[in-house]
Protein backbone atom coordinates (compact mmCIF):
# COMPACT_ATOMS: atom_id res chain seq x y z
CA UNK A 1 0.00 0.00 0.00
CA UNK A 2 1.14 3.38 -0.50
CA UNK A 3 2.59 5.43 2.40
CA UNK A 4 2.63 8.92 0.40
CA UNK A 5 0.04 10.89 -2.04
CA UNK A 6 1.45 10.91 -5.13
CA UNK A 7 2.21 15.06 -6.19
CA UNK A 8 0.92 16.18 -9.23
CA UNK A 9 3.23 19.59 -9.55
CA UNK A 10 1.80 22.41 -10.91
CA UNK A 11 -2.24 21.60 -10.17
CA UNK A 12 -2.11 23.00 -6.86
CA UNK A 13 -2.90 26.20 -6.40
CA UNK A 14 -0.12 27.30 -4.16
CA UNK A 15 3.29 26.68 -4.13
CA UNK A 16 3.82 26.75 0.18
CA UNK A 17 0.73 26.57 2.71
CA UNK A 18 1.44 27.54 6.36
CA UNK A 19 0.02 24.55 8.74
CA UNK A 20 -1.40 26.24 12.06
CA UNK A 21 -1.39 23.44 14.59
CA UNK A 22 -3.97 23.80 16.52
CA UNK A 23 -3.52 20.44 18.81
CA UNK A 24 -1.99 21.24 22.10
CA UNK A 25 -4.67 24.16 22.82
CA UNK A 26 -7.95 23.52 20.92
CA UNK A 27 -7.19 19.82 20.63
CA UNK A 28 -6.14 19.23 24.49
CA UNK A 29 -8.32 21.77 25.96
CA UNK A 30 -11.65 19.19 24.89
CA UNK A 31 -10.35 16.81 26.69
CA UNK A 32 -12.74 15.38 29.70
CA UNK A 33 -9.52 14.61 32.05
CA UNK A 34 -6.53 16.64 31.98
CA UNK A 35 -3.41 15.55 29.82
CA UNK A 36 0.29 15.52 31.93
CA UNK A 37 2.42 18.65 31.53
CA UNK A 38 5.06 16.14 30.15
CA UNK A 39 2.95 14.79 28.12
CA UNK A 40 1.92 18.42 26.14
CA UNK A 41 5.64 19.25 26.49
CA UNK A 42 6.46 16.12 24.54
CA UNK A 43 3.82 16.55 22.24
CA UNK A 44 5.13 19.87 21.10
CA UNK A 45 8.46 18.78 20.89
CA UNK A 46 7.27 16.10 18.45
CA UNK A 47 4.98 18.59 16.13
CA UNK A 48 8.03 20.61 15.89
CA UNK A 49 10.39 17.32 15.11
CA UNK A 50 7.67 16.33 12.47
CA UNK A 51 8.32 19.73 10.29
CA UNK A 52 5.45 21.79 12.33
CA UNK A 53 6.58 25.34 12.61
CA UNK A 54 3.74 27.19 13.59
CA UNK A 55 2.25 25.40 17.28
CA UNK A 56 -0.35 26.75 19.39
CA UNK A 57 0.54 25.81 22.38
CA UNK A 58 -1.72 26.47 25.00
CA UNK A 59 -3.89 29.12 26.13
CA UNK A 60 -3.92 31.76 29.34
CA UNK A 61 -7.48 31.01 30.29
CA UNK A 62 -8.34 30.99 34.03
CA UNK A 63 -7.61 27.74 35.58
CA UNK A 64 -11.28 27.51 36.76
CA UNK A 65 -12.29 28.04 33.25
CA UNK A 66 -10.51 25.40 31.48
CA UNK A 67 -8.77 23.35 33.96
CA UNK A 68 -6.81 21.20 31.18
CA UNK A 69 -5.12 24.10 30.19
CA UNK A 70 -3.58 24.91 34.31
CA UNK A 71 -0.33 24.05 33.61
CA UNK A 72 0.07 26.89 30.42
CA UNK A 73 3.25 28.69 32.15
CA UNK A 74 5.00 25.49 32.75
CA UNK A 75 4.17 24.38 28.80
CA UNK A 76 5.28 27.21 27.20
CA UNK A 77 8.49 27.78 29.63
CA UNK A 78 9.58 24.13 28.53
CA UNK A 79 9.46 24.67 25.11
CA UNK A 80 10.15 28.25 24.27
CA UNK A 81 13.44 27.24 23.34
CA UNK A 82 12.73 25.17 19.88
CA UNK A 83 14.76 26.87 17.15
CA UNK A 84 12.85 28.56 14.07
CA UNK A 85 9.13 27.89 15.67
CA UNK A 86 6.49 30.73 16.21
CA UNK A 87 4.49 29.70 19.75
CA UNK A 88 1.52 31.81 19.36
CA UNK A 89 -0.99 31.38 22.90
CA UNK A 90 -4.61 32.42 23.09
CA UNK A 91 -5.23 34.91 25.85
CA UNK A 92 -8.49 36.04 26.73
CA UNK A 93 -8.23 39.59 28.72
CA UNK A 94 -5.93 41.44 29.82
CA UNK A 95 -5.02 39.00 32.77
CA UNK A 96 -4.24 36.06 30.31
CA UNK A 97 -1.72 38.43 28.52
CA UNK A 98 0.03 39.58 30.93
CA UNK A 99 0.52 36.05 32.35
CA UNK A 100 1.58 35.33 28.62
CA UNK A 101 4.30 38.02 29.00
CA UNK A 102 5.64 37.25 32.00
CA UNK A 103 6.10 33.27 30.56
CA UNK A 104 7.58 34.88 27.67
CA UNK A 105 5.36 34.28 24.92
CA UNK A 106 6.34 36.19 21.50
CA UNK A 107 2.74 35.81 19.85
CA UNK A 108 -0.56 35.44 21.27
CA UNK A 109 -3.92 34.94 19.68
CA UNK A 110 -7.43 36.92 20.79
CA UNK A 111 -11.23 35.26 20.39
CA UNK A 112 -14.08 37.28 19.30
CA UNK A 113 -17.47 35.90 18.32
CA UNK A 114 -19.72 36.73 15.80
CA UNK A 115 -23.00 35.85 17.13
CA UNK A 116 -24.02 37.34 20.72
CA UNK A 117 -25.00 33.88 22.11
CA UNK A 118 -21.81 32.07 21.92
CA UNK A 119 -20.23 35.38 23.03
CA UNK A 120 -21.73 35.13 26.15
CA UNK A 121 -21.31 31.48 26.64
CA UNK A 122 -17.34 30.95 25.55
CA UNK A 123 -16.27 34.41 26.25
CA UNK A 124 -18.55 35.60 29.76
CA UNK A 125 -19.59 39.18 27.96
CA UNK A 126 -21.24 40.56 25.35
CA UNK A 127 -19.72 40.57 21.44
CA UNK A 128 -19.11 44.18 21.22
CA UNK A 129 -17.90 44.25 24.72
CA UNK A 130 -15.72 40.83 23.45
CA UNK A 131 -14.19 42.82 20.40
CA UNK A 132 -13.48 45.92 22.58
CA UNK A 133 -11.94 43.74 25.00
CA UNK A 134 -10.13 42.14 22.04
CA UNK A 135 -9.43 45.38 21.07
CA UNK A 136 -7.52 46.39 24.14
CA UNK A 137 -5.30 43.05 24.74
CA UNK A 138 -4.30 43.67 21.02
CA UNK A 139 -3.36 47.65 21.63
CA UNK A 140 -1.06 46.01 24.97
CA UNK A 141 0.74 43.34 22.88
CA UNK A 142 1.80 45.69 19.99
CA UNK A 143 3.54 48.04 23.10
CA UNK A 144 5.57 44.78 23.98
CA UNK A 145 6.25 44.05 20.34
CA UNK A 146 4.02 41.12 20.72
CA UNK A 147 2.82 39.33 17.22
CA UNK A 148 -0.92 38.81 17.38
CA UNK A 149 -3.68 36.50 15.33
CA UNK A 150 -7.44 37.09 16.06
CA UNK A 151 -9.91 34.54 15.73
CA UNK A 152 -14.10 34.85 14.82
CA UNK A 153 -15.52 31.86 16.25
CA UNK A 154 -18.63 30.71 15.27
CA UNK A 155 -18.03 32.48 11.68
CA UNK A 156 -20.51 30.34 9.79
CA UNK A 157 -22.84 28.70 11.91
CA UNK A 158 -24.06 28.99 16.31
CA UNK A 159 -26.11 26.06 18.16
CA UNK A 160 -28.15 28.81 19.39
CA UNK A 161 -29.04 31.47 16.74
CA UNK A 162 -28.33 28.83 13.28
CA UNK A 163 -26.55 30.28 10.49
CA UNK A 164 -24.41 33.12 9.98
CA UNK A 165 -24.46 35.33 7.05
CA UNK A 166 -21.23 36.54 5.91
CA UNK A 167 -22.34 40.41 6.46
CA UNK A 168 -22.20 39.43 10.42
CA UNK A 169 -18.28 38.29 9.94
CA UNK A 170 -16.80 41.23 7.78
CA UNK A 171 -16.70 43.73 10.27
CA UNK A 172 -15.63 42.03 13.23
CA UNK A 173 -12.80 40.57 10.68
CA UNK A 174 -11.79 44.21 9.57
CA UNK A 175 -11.77 45.55 13.43
CA UNK A 176 -9.04 42.51 13.72
CA UNK A 177 -7.23 43.68 11.40
CA UNK A 178 -7.39 47.30 12.61
CA UNK A 179 -5.93 46.35 15.86
CA UNK A 180 -2.99 44.89 14.76
CA UNK A 181 -4.18 40.70 13.43
CA UNK A 182 -1.36 39.99 11.48
CA UNK A 183 -4.15 37.10 10.30
CA UNK A 184 -7.91 36.73 10.85
CA UNK A 185 -8.74 32.83 11.51
CA UNK A 186 -12.63 32.25 10.35
CA UNK A 187 -13.84 29.54 12.57
CA UNK A 188 -16.13 26.75 11.49
CA UNK A 189 -16.12 26.09 15.51
CA UNK A 190 -19.07 23.86 14.96
CA UNK A 191 -18.26 22.24 11.87
CA UNK A 192 -21.13 23.58 9.68
CA UNK A 193 -19.59 25.40 6.82
CA UNK A 194 -19.55 23.69 3.65
CA UNK A 195 -17.63 25.03 0.57
CA UNK A 196 -20.08 27.38 -0.67
CA UNK A 197 -20.51 28.91 2.88
CA UNK A 198 -16.83 29.23 2.68
CA UNK A 199 -16.80 30.20 -0.99
CA UNK A 200 -19.48 32.63 -0.25
CA UNK A 201 -17.71 34.72 3.29
CA UNK A 202 -14.17 35.12 1.09
CA UNK A 203 -15.82 36.08 -1.64
CA UNK A 204 -16.54 39.32 0.43
CA UNK A 205 -13.17 39.17 1.96
CA UNK A 206 -12.20 39.15 -1.68
CA UNK A 207 -8.64 40.64 -2.05
CA UNK A 208 -7.40 40.28 1.42
CA UNK A 209 -6.76 36.43 1.62
CA UNK A 210 -3.25 36.87 2.41
CA UNK A 211 -4.42 38.01 6.18
CA UNK A 212 -7.19 34.93 6.40
CA UNK A 213 -6.85 31.92 8.02
CA UNK A 214 -9.09 28.93 8.09
CA UNK A 215 -10.33 27.17 11.25
CA UNK A 216 -12.39 23.97 10.54
CA UNK A 217 -13.84 21.62 12.68
CA UNK A 218 -15.52 18.29 10.76
CA UNK A 219 -18.98 17.45 12.50
CA UNK A 220 -20.64 17.09 9.62
CA UNK A 221 -17.33 15.64 7.21
CA UNK A 222 -17.33 18.78 5.11
CA UNK A 223 -13.75 20.36 7.12
CA UNK A 224 -10.88 19.26 4.00
CA UNK A 225 -13.18 20.12 1.24
CA UNK A 226 -14.04 23.82 2.85
CA UNK A 227 -9.95 23.84 3.16
CA UNK A 228 -9.50 23.01 -0.29
CA UNK A 229 -11.90 25.72 -1.47
CA UNK A 230 -10.24 28.26 1.07
CA UNK A 231 -6.53 27.48 -0.86
CA UNK A 232 -8.15 27.86 -4.11
CA UNK A 233 -9.61 31.41 -3.26
CA UNK A 234 -5.90 32.03 -2.04
CA UNK A 235 -5.88 31.55 1.55
CA UNK A 236 -2.37 30.33 2.63
CA UNK A 237 -2.65 29.43 6.04
CA UNK A 238 -4.66 26.72 7.74
CA UNK A 239 -5.57 25.52 10.93
CA UNK A 240 -5.49 21.94 11.79
CA UNK A 241 -5.24 19.84 14.93
CA UNK A 242 -2.75 16.60 15.03
CA UNK A 243 -5.06 13.42 15.02
CA UNK A 244 -8.25 15.78 14.70
CA UNK A 245 -8.23 16.27 18.32
CA UNK A 246 -10.54 18.99 19.56
CA UNK A 247 -13.88 20.35 20.01
CA UNK A 248 -15.53 23.30 22.11
CA UNK A 249 -15.61 22.90 26.04
CA UNK A 250 -18.26 26.16 25.49
CA UNK A 251 -20.40 24.46 22.31
CA UNK A 252 -21.24 20.86 23.20
CA UNK A 253 -21.71 19.88 19.23
CA UNK A 254 -18.46 21.01 18.20
CA UNK A 255 -16.55 17.76 17.42
CA UNK A 256 -12.60 17.76 16.51
CA UNK A 257 -10.84 19.89 14.17
CA UNK A 258 -9.73 19.24 10.97
CA UNK A 259 -6.83 16.37 11.38
CA UNK A 260 -3.61 17.66 9.91
CA UNK A 261 -3.00 14.29 8.65
CA UNK A 262 -5.64 14.77 6.45
CA UNK A 263 -4.66 18.13 5.45
CA UNK A 264 -1.59 17.33 4.46
CA UNK A 265 -2.25 14.27 2.74
CA UNK A 266 -4.53 16.48 0.35
CA UNK A 267 -1.77 19.58 0.13
CA UNK A 268 1.39 16.69 -0.49
CA UNK A 269 -0.87 15.81 -3.50
CA UNK A 270 -1.30 18.38 -5.01
CA UNK A 271 2.05 19.13 -4.73
CA UNK A 272 1.89 22.11 -1.97
CA UNK A 273 4.93 22.28 0.06
CA UNK A 274 4.55 22.64 3.86
CA UNK A 275 7.90 21.33 5.24
CA UNK A 276 6.23 18.65 7.58
CA UNK A 277 6.85 14.85 7.11
CA UNK A 278 3.55 13.14 6.55
CA UNK A 279 5.10 9.64 8.13
CA UNK A 280 6.62 10.88 11.33
CA UNK A 281 3.34 13.28 12.50
CA UNK A 282 0.80 9.90 12.03
CA UNK A 283 2.96 8.27 14.42
CA UNK A 284 2.82 11.37 16.48
CA UNK A 285 -0.65 11.21 16.41
CA UNK A 286 -0.29 7.22 17.47
CA UNK A 287 1.49 7.99 20.16
CA UNK A 288 -0.70 10.59 21.73
CA UNK A 289 -4.06 8.31 20.90
CA UNK A 290 -2.21 5.74 23.09
CA UNK A 291 -1.71 8.43 25.49
CA UNK A 292 -5.43 9.10 25.29
CA UNK A 293 -6.85 5.39 25.19
CA UNK A 294 -8.87 6.02 22.44
CA UNK A 295 -8.05 5.29 18.48
CA UNK A 296 -7.18 8.59 16.28
CA UNK A 297 -9.63 9.85 14.59
CA UNK A 298 -8.14 10.47 11.38
CA UNK A 299 -8.49 8.15 8.43
CA UNK A 300 -4.77 8.94 7.26
CA UNK A 301 -3.26 8.60 10.63
CA UNK A 302 -5.27 4.62 10.49
CA UNK A 303 -4.62 4.28 7.21
CA UNK A 304 -0.34 4.69 7.93
CA UNK A 305 -0.23 3.36 11.10
CA UNK A 306 -2.62 0.54 10.10
CA UNK A 307 -5.22 0.98 12.08
CA UNK A 308 -3.19 0.60 15.32
CA UNK A 309 -3.40 3.86 17.31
Amino acid sequence: METFPEPHPGTGPAAEVTVYEVGPRDGLQAEETVVPTATKVELVHRLHAAGLRTVEVTSFVPPRWVPQLADAEEVLGAVAGLPDARLPVLVPNIRGLERALSAGAREVAVVVSATEAFARANLGTGREEAVVRAEAVLALAAEHGVAARGYVSMAFGDPWEGRVAPRQVVPLVERLWTAGCARVSLGDTIGVATPAHVRALLTVLAGSEERLALHGHDTYGQALANAAVALEAGVRELDASAGGLGGCPYARSATGNLATEDLLWMLHGQGVSTGVSLPDLAATSAWLAGRLGRPSPSRVVRALTGGSS
